[in-house]
């Protein structure tokens, strides 16, 4: 293996960065926030990790870098990342991607379930101490139609067939009619794509007419995929049942926003993922790509600059 010169964009006493002790001893790495904390690596750096930082620091350490051949970005979503220096070179990007895929599936299933067993009535009736019977619904049989191919979108159809769920899916490349009819025939509908110029806004008014009175919308991708503005319109005229979100246009989410008091909303603060474990088994993969990129072996979760995922 070739010794290589790892930055590290992160608070460098972050537990989670224990992990980098399972990379090769010859390896040398600078860790920290700030761009004083690479000056003397920089020049000879040929990875970079980047963690919880902002994207003005990624910038400036990658300019100080013209050595680098890979840089690792500890989360899924790159919208806010790909500057044009970074998206214009050839230095291979990977990304987090399928880190947060299980989390996300069980909360997309504790989302559906939230509707169709009307889990709000059952705490109001609670309270209430009242003793009053409904029907529930079963998720069996029920459409669940997803607008993402990726890793959190196979999670999710992986558990709704345990149920017995009718899943469908389309992608980047399905025709527009596809999309059309999982938008007008699901009973519940993931939005679970990346941030893009083509997916901004990808679910609005139209696509919110066409989807069945009883339909229920969930967002665990990206917030702007999703108008927000039209979805807000739809659940106070009652034209669709319901939304299940993770993810916001703003987060967090402003005072005031009508989602805070919506009945017809399951809101969680950008958490679903949010798991004990995730952050460590986000540097595993990163250690595991590593000795791949150590060794000339493919790297793992290769993202396509351009494209933006």
């Amino acid at each position: 293996m070739k010794a290589s010169t790892v930055l590290v964009l992160n608070d460098p006493a972050a537990h989670y960065l224990k992990w980098l002790q399972d990379l090769p001893p010859e390896t040398r790495i600078a860790a920290g926030a700030d761009p004083e904390a690479f000056r003397q690596a920089a020049p000879e750096a040929d990875v970079m990790l980047v963690g919880a930082v902002p994207r003005e620091l990624v910038q400036a350490v990658f300019a100080m870098a013209p050595r680098l051949q890979w840089v690792h970005v500890m989360w899924a979503g790159l919208d806010t990342l790909l500057f044009p220096e970074l998206v214009e070179s050839p230095v291979l990007l990977t990304n987090g991607r399928g880190v947060f895929a299980r989390s996300l599936a069980e909360f997309v299933i504790a989302g559906m379930l939230w509707f169709a067993k009307d889990l709000r009535r059952m705490r109001r009736q609670q309270r209430e101490q009242k003793w009053e019977k409904f029907v529930v619904e079963e998720l069996h049989g029920q459409r669940l139609g997803i607008i993402g191919h990726g890793s959190i979108g196979r999670a999710v159809a992986a558990l709704a067939t345990a149920f017995g769920m009718k899943v469908v899916g389309v992608g980047r490349t399905s025709p527009r009619e596809e999309f059309d009819e999982v938008i007008e025939t699901s009973d519940f509908i993931l939005a679970s794509a990346p941030l893009t110029p083509e997916t901004r806004g990808l679910i609005g008014e139209a696509e919110f007419r066409r989807m069945k009175p009883h339909a229920v919308l969930i967002n665990v991708g990206r917030g702007p995929v999703v108008s927000e503005t039209a979805l807000i319109e739809a659940l106070r005229e009652g034209r669709i049942r319901g939304a299940v979100l993770d993810v916001f246009d703003q987060e967090p989410l402003p005072a005031g926003h009508p989602f805070w008091t919506m009945d017809n909303v399951l809101l969680s603060p950008h958490c679903a993922d949010n798991t004990p474990t995730w952050l460590d088994e986000a540097m595993q993969l990163f250690v595991e790509n590593f000795l791949r990129y150590a060794s000339g072996e493919p790297l793992r979760n290769i993202v396509d600059k351009k494209a933006g995922y």
